[in-house]
């Protein structure tokens, strides 16, 4: 396993009434949507191409979850502006860690780590681990 800090990458997302709860406050759900959005965001401002290029290019077809932890330690409501600090905290020979610090201004809202994996179409159906691409290492590091 090699643990190399990589770049941070900020996704900004604005908070609408409708990602609320009747309690004007973020629905949970919401915040591992804009996650994931925040997550595809870092490859694309590493130059990574979409995934269905990289499907023909390296045979693979995205980076979908296998784990994640979170931690909630403020709430966010309509009007936020929150930033997604994106980063890769570990590379591993078939996943890597990717961490995620959502902010509004100085306040500190989640955390959030998750392992994901490179994924490639099995034949008969269904997706397997494919080893990191060197490629998007190097562009991600």
């Amino acid at each position: 396993m090699e643990t190399k800090l990589s770049k941070t990458v900020v996704y900004t997302v604005n908070v609408e009434f409708g990602d609320c709860d009747p309690a004007r406050i973020v629905w949970f759900p919401n915040f591992f949507r804009w996650i994931d959005a925040a997550s595809r965001h870092f490859f694309i401002q590493c130059g990574v191409p979409p995934w269905h290029e990289t499907a023909k290019t390296l045979g693979c077809i995205g980076t979908p979850l296998v784990d994640t932890q979170a931690s909630f330690m403020s709430t966010a409501s309509y009007g936020d502006v929150l930033e997604i600090h994106t980063s890769i905290t570990e590379w591993r020979n078939k996943s890597f860690v990717q961490t995620y610090r959502i902010m509004r201004g100085d306040v500190e809202i989640m955390t959030c780590k998750e392992v994901r994996i490179f994924a490639a179409e099995k034949e008969g159906g269904g997706i397997r681990a494919l080893p990191i691409p060197e490629s998007i290492r190097l562009q991600c590091s």
